[in-house]
C-alpha cells in the first residue's frame, strides 16, 4: 500500500471516488498479487487459483455504499467470495488517473507522444514552507524536508529559498536554548528557509523539521497556495513526432491500442497535437480545444457529448476499457521493481470488459 499510494497519493482522488483498500487486513502477509482493471467474481477465482491473496484493480469494487451483503449482485457476490477466502482488495483509481506518471502517461507512451504535460492541472494541493534555521543547521533541515517530499518543483527537486535575518527571543526560565541564557533577550543570526510542498506530505514535513531543527520550539509559517500542480490533474496533451492525417492517425490509435474500432468526429487538418484521457473523459473536451489539440482521445463519448468537437479537432471514442487497459503495466512495475523477487505478480488473464464487438 505504501509504494502504490507513494505513487498515486489517495490525497489526489476525486470527491466521489473510493480508492484504497476495500477489504482485508493491512497487516496481511502478502503471498502473491494479482492485477486487473476491474475486480470481479471470476478475476477472485483466478487470483485463488494461482495463490494470489492481493488483488490490485483500477476500479475499486465498492464504489457505491453498501446497505447489505448478501450476494444480491456481482459486487456483493465478489465482496464476499473474496473475505471468505481471505483475499485482500485494493483500487488505485482516480487518484493514478490524476498524476503525471499515471494512467494518461501510460497511454500517451502507447501513441508515442512527446513533450508531454497534464491536461488540466489541479489548484489548490501545494503549500510553501517556511522556518527559520540558524545558518549551521540549514542544510541539515533542508535535506530532511527533501527526503519527506518538499522541494520538488516540476522536474527540479532539492528547490528551496534562503535568506539571512535576525530573530529575536527570551527564553522562559524552563527553556535549555540552543543559543542564549534563561531570562536574558537574544538576538541570532537565522536563515528564512522556505520549500515548496504537496499538502497531503505536511505531517511528514513537519515532523521531519521538527526532528532535524536544533530549536526546542521551531517557528514555521504553512501557507496554502492557489498555484497549479504541474504533476498532479486530468488529461494529458502531447505531441506526434510527426504531424499525421487523421485518417492515418486512427490507424495508429487502431494499432497501437489493438481496438476493433474507433468512433470519432470528421476533421480535415493534420494531427500533431494530441489531447487524451483514460476512461470516460468527456469533462476535458473544452480543455483539449484550449490547449490547440487536433485529436482528443477518450472513452464513453455520449452521442450529444459529439458536437462539442464544433469542427476545431477530432474527438476520438476508442471505448473506457481500451483505454484504461494499460494500467496494469504501471501496477506490475511498480510492485515487482519494489519487491524483486519477494511475491509474485501476476497480470490477470480474466477479460473484464463487458463491451464486445460484431462486425
Amino acid at each position: 500500500m505504501r509504494v502504490l499510494e507513494q505513487a498515486a497519493p489517495l490525497a489526489y482522488q476525486e470527491s466521489y471516488d473510493n480508492a484504497g483498500l476495500q477489504c482485508g487486513n493491512p497487516q496481511l502477509e502478502v503471498k502473491g498479487v494479482l492485477i486487473a482493471l476491474d475486480c470481479t467474481p471470476a478475476v477472485v477465482d483466478e487470483a485463488l487459483a494461482k495463490g494470489c491473496n492481493v488483488v490490485v484493480a483500477h476500479h475499486p469494487l465498492i464504489f457505491k455504499p453498501l446497505k447489505r451483503l448478501t450476494g444480491a449482485n456481482e459486487v456483493e457476490q465478489t465482496l464476499l467470495k473474496a473475505i471468505k477466502h481471505d483475499i485482500a482488495l485494493y483500487a488505485a483509481h482516480t487518484n493514478l488517473d490524476n498524476v503525471r506518471h499515471g494512467v494518461n502517461r501510460k497511454l500517451a507512451d502507447k501513441l508515442g507522444l512527446q513533450n508531454l504535460r497534464i491536461l488540466d492541472p489541479k489548484f489548490g494541493t501545494l503549500g510553501k514552507l517556511v522556518t527559520y534555521v540558524p545558518p549551521t543547521h540549514t542544510d541539515a533541515v533542508l535535506q530532511a524536508l527533501y527526503d519527506a517530499g518538499a522541494g520538488q518543483v516540476g522536474n527540479y527537486s532539492q528547490c528551496s529559498f534562503r535568506m539571512d535575518g535576525t530573530g529575536t527571543y527570551t527564553p522562559s526560565a524552563d527553556t535549555n536554548p540552543f543559543q542564549g541564557t534563561p531570562g536574558q533577550p537574544e538576538t541570532a543570526q537565522e536563515q528564512r528557509v522556505e520549500v515548496l510542498l504537496p499538502l497531503h506530505l505536511q505531517g511528514a514535513a513537519l515532523r521531519a523539521l521538527r526532528q532535524a531543527h536544533p530549536y526546542e520550539e521551531v517557528a514555521y509559517e504553512l501557507i496554502k497556495l492557489e498555484n497549479v500542480h504541474q504533476d498532479v490533474g486530468s488529461g494529458m496533451v502531447g505531441e506526434l513526432p510527426e504531424p499525421l492525417p487523421p485518417q492515418e492517425f486512427r490507424a495508429r490509435l487502431r494499432a497501437a491500442l489493438g481496438v476493433p474500432v474507433v468512433k470519432y468526429t470528421e476533421f480535415a487538418q493534420p494531427i500533431k497535437t494530441v489531447a487524451l484521457c483514460g476512461g470516460a473523459g468527456s469533462f476535458l473536451t473544452g480543455k483539449a480545444r484550449a490547449a490547440g489539440a487536433q485529436a482528443y482521445v477518450t472513452g464513453d463519448l455520449k452521442y450529444h457529448e459529439y458536437f462539442a468537437a464544433e469542427g476545431q479537432l477530432m474527438l476520438c471514442d476508442v471505448g473506457h476499457y481500451e483505454s484504461e487497459q494499460f494500467t496494469s503495466e504501471i501496477f506490475r512495475d511498480l510492485l515487482t521493481s519494489a519487491f524483486t523477487r519477494k511475491f509474485a505478480v501476476l497480470i490477470a488473464e480474466t477479460l473484464t470488459n463487458p463491451v464486445r464487438y460484431d462486425f
